[in-house]
């Protein structure tokens, strides 16, 4: 199933490499993540679907508002995933899930879950790379939104945390 997701994914973003390679990354990190804090294959399956599918919304918030802010994502993001979803058959109760997910995660107040913990966590450690954070930026993403053991091995370890 997940194939057919990231198939969608990628026919969506069409020739947005940038934010295709994001999205991929994102679910690397988040399907590891996921094993690492032995989530249920049911619970790793909702991690992987917004992991892909994370950022869906960018593309109608930039048509819409001249604008990619993470609001804006979280309004359109939703019923963009919804409908990939129903097109690779994925069960409602999953894609409820997902889609909230996928509502909320520039919403860190409203974390309510390991997979949404999972999920912030692994776009925080492609967003800093990619946005070339600075040392103090890393530090303050790691002590505000880092939970997980795997998630703070991983950025300690990705960047030079003693």
């Amino acid at each position: 199933m997940i194939h057919r997701v990231i198939n969608s994914m990628v026919i969506y973003f069409q020739n947005d490499v940038g934010r295709i390679n994001h999205a991929l990354k994102v679910y690397g990190f988040a399907h590891a993540l996921a094993g690492m804090e032995g989530l249920s294959a049911e619970e790793k399956l909702v991690v992987d679907l917004a992991a892909v599918l994370h950022d869906i919304g960018i593309k109608e918030a930039e048509r819409k508002y001249n604008s990619s802010a993470g609001k804006y994502q979280e309004i359109e993001g939703p019923p963009i995933a919804k409908g990939i979803m129903d097109e690779c058959r994925v069960e409602t109760e999953i894609a409820n899930r997902v889609c909230y997910l996928i509502g909320n995660h520039h919403s860190y107040h409203k974390i309510d879950g390991l997979d949404f913990q999972i999920l912030v966590e692994a776009d925080f450690l492609v967003n800093i790379y990619e946005d070339e954070m600075s040392e103090n930026a890393i530090e303050s993403v790691r002590n505000k939104y880092f939970k997980t053991a795997g998630g703070i091995k991983l950025i300690e370890t990705m960047y030079n945390f003693s």
